[in-house]
C-alpha cells in the first residue's frame, strides 16, 4: 500500500514533563498523546491524493497488463486509461468522475491517547475538508431511501481496530459504486468447499461483466460469518497488488482464480482481452463448523487506496 505526501509530515513530536504528548500513570506506563486534527489533517490529505494520482503498485500492474493482453482493442483501451491516469497525476484532477465513498480504516495503538474531540467527528471533518478542496464530487445521500445529498460527501464508513504500540495508521480507500453494486456475499456450506467458493467468484464476475470497469481488482473474503468475511473483502483491495497470501493452500487459490477470471474473455471495457483483472487477493478468518462464508468485493482498475502513520 502507497500513500503520498505533499503536505507538512504527519510525525507527531512526544512531550511530557520532558517531552510534549506523553502521560505518565503511577505505574510508569508511558500513553503517547495525539490531537484528533492531526487525523483531520491526514484524512483530508489522502481524500485528495487518492482521487488524483494512482497507486504505485497499481500503476506498475495496468503497464504490464498492457503488454500481456492480446486483444489489439483491448491494447489500445489499456492505453487509454493510462494516459488518462498520465494526465490527471499532471494536472491534478480526479482519476474518475465517482470519487467515491470514503472507507477509512483506523487501526489504533492502546498506548495513544486521542485528545481534542470525538475521533469519528474528526475523520468525517477530514472527508468534508478533502472533498471540499479537492473539488471531488460528493455523492452521500443521508437517507438510503430518501435521497438527500449531504452536499460534503460524509460520513463515511469508519472500521476501527485496537492494536499493540502508540501510532494511528489510517488507510484511505474512496470506493466507487460502478464496481461496488456488483460485489456478493455467499453463505456456503462446509460441502460447498473451494470448489464453491471459485463458483462465487467467477458468478460474481462474470455477473459484473462490463459494468464493474474492467479491468478489475478482486478482493475476496472467507470464513467468519455475514459480515466478517465482507470486510474481509474489502480488506484483501488494500493488499499490494504483487502480494501473495502467506498461506499456501490460499496463495495458489489466489493464482489459480486470477487465471480463471483472465480466462473469461471479459476483457479491457468489457469488450474482450486476456485481461480481466489485474489482481486477486484472498482474506480469511476462523469460521463455524456449519458455514463457509464468501465475499467478493469487485473494484475497478483504479483501485484507490492510501496509508499514513501518525
Amino acid at each position: 500500500m502507497h500513500f503520498r505526501m505533499n503536505h507538512r509530515s504527519a510525525a507527531i513530536c512526544m512531550q511530557s514533563p520532558v517531552r510534549k504528548g506523553l502521560l505518565r500513570f503511577d505505574r510508569g506506563k508511558s500513553m503517547r498523546e495525539i490531537n484528533v486534527s492531526e487525523i483531520t489533517s491526514a484524512v483530508r490529505q489522502m481524500c485528495i491524493d487518492t482521487n488524483y494520482h494512482l497507486s504505485p503498485d497499481m500503476k506498475k500492474r495496468l503497464s504490464a497488463a498492457e503488454t500481456k493482453e492480446t486483444s489489439p482493442l483491448g491494447k489500445q483501451i489499456l492505453g487509454k486509461l493510462e494516459e488518462n491516469l498520465s494526465i490527471a497525476d499532471s494536472d491534478q484532477i480526479p482519476i474518475c468522475q465517482d470519487t467515491g465513498m470514503a472507507i477509512v480504516f483506523l487501526e489504533i495503538g492502546q498506548d495513544v491517547h486521542l485528545t481534542g474531540g470525538d475521533v469519528t467527528d474528526a475523520v468525517n471533518e477530514g472527508i468534508r475538508e478533502g472533498y471540499k478542496d479537492g473539488y471531488l464530487r460528493k455523492s452521500i445521500v443521508s437517507d438510503p431511501l430518501l435521497r438527500v445529498n449531504t452536499k460534503d460527501n460524509t460520513p463515511g464508513v469508519i472500521h476501527f481496530s485496537i492494536v499493540p504500540g502508540d501510532k494511528v495508521r489510517i488507510t484511505v480507500a474512496p470506493k466507487g459504486f460502478g464496481s461496488e453494486n456488483k460485489s456478493r456475499i455467499f453463505m456456503l456450506t462446509p460441502a460447498d468447499g473451494e470448489e464453491g467458493v471459485r463458483r462465487a467468484v467467477l458468478e460474481t464476475v462474470r455477473e459484473a461483466g462490463p459494468n464493474a470497469c474492467p479491468p478489475m481488482v478482486i478482493g475476496v473474503g472467507i470464513g467468519g460469518n455475514f459480515e466478517k468475511c465482507a470486510c474481509l473483502a474489502k480488506q484483501a483491495l488494500l493488499v499490494p497488488a504483487d502480494a501473495h497470501s502467506d498461506l499456501p493452500h490460499i496463495a495458489k487459490l489466489e493464482e489459480e482464480l486470477l487465471s480463471e477470471v483472465n480466462a473469461t474473455g471479459i476483457g479491457p471495457a468489457g469488450l474482450g482481452g486476456a485481461v480481466t483483472a489485474l489482481a486477486l487477493h484472498i482474506l480469511t478468518y476462523p469460521t463455524h463448523i456449519a458455514g463457509l462464508p464468501v465475499a467478493v468485493n469487485i473494484c475497478c482498475h483504479v483501485n484507490r487506496h492510501a496509508v499514513m502513520v501518525l
